[in-house]
């Protein structure tokens, strides 16, 4: 059988230079018509390849035309069909995040990665963090903080010191930024049911800005973040090199 294929790709020459290739190879439908959505960049785009499908049947195959590309496949201009024939599937929620801004103004998003929150000023962020409906820490004197996916785990929040998370392990990373009080608090593991919220304190003097997935959002308030098992994100990867390989690979590095 014959997989209709609708090939997206980043700005970037490269990228858009193997999207002519391949189409003149594969041939090319609409990501609504397509059995396979094929994304042609780096992991930024595959984001915004997975949140512009997340509406759509067919699941998202990425090829690396970018930097890092954790979440795409080796490139290739060969084979492709049956690459995409033998492909794993591995499916993520996506973080929900609502926030309020110091005039009032309720903001929605989605995360696949990550929801971070950073001091948009001189000053250090003052947080405070309440999971479920109780506070657990009054007051995080920090850079920032962040609430990570399994699947972002290797992104922002590793680069933060936070945990590598297995694919299957239900859990969120909650990981300071740059913690001066309590200086050594790195963050705590969460259940994936979990509803977390920060409260800024001192949003005027200590500006903040949330973040999910590049959706930025200014002069927050709060922001209340939880998982959201309703929405399901599919990817594709080659046999034997999925999340779960790549996210245990990763910590031997």
């Amino acid at each position: 059988m014959t997989l209709k294929i609708a090939f997206l790709a980043s700005r970037a020459p490269v990228a858009q230079t193997a999207r002519a290739v391949l189409i003149g190879r594969y041939g090319n439908v609409e990501p609504e018509e397509a059995d396979v959505i094929v994304a042609l960049g780096g992991d930024g785009f595959m984001l915004r390849t997975l949140h512009r499908a997340q509406t759509l049947p067919a699941p998202v195959y990425g090829m690396n035309r970018g930097t890092i590309g954790f979440l795409m496949n080796e490139y290739s201009e060969t084979d492709l069909m049956d690459r995409l024939k033998a492909a794993e599937q591995e499916v993520i929620n996506p973080l929900s995040m609502q926030a309020t801004d110091q005039f009032g103004r309720k903001h929605r998003a989605l995360a696949i990665n990550e929801v971070s929150l950073l001091r948009a000023g001189p000053q250090a962020a003052r947080l405070k963090i309440t999971v479920d409906g109780r506070v657990r820490l009054s007051e995080l004197v920090c850079d920032g903080a962040l609430l990570a996916t399994p699947a972002g785990s290797t992104a922002y929040n590793y680069s933060a010191h936070g945990p590598i998370l297995p694919i299957g392990s239900d859990v969120l990373a909650l990981t300071a930024i740059a913690a001066f009080r309590p200086r050594r608090w790195r963050g705590a593991l969460l259940p994936k049911t979990a509803n977390v919220r920060f409260d800024v304190l001192e949003a005027d003097k200590r500006p903040v800005m949330a973040d999910a997935d590049s959706i930025s959002i200014t002069d927050i308030d709060w922001v209340e973040i939880k998982s959201d098992p309703t929405i399901e994100h599919r990817i594709l990867f080659d046999p034997g090199h999925g999340l779960e390989e790549r996210l245990i690979s990763e910590q031997f590095t």
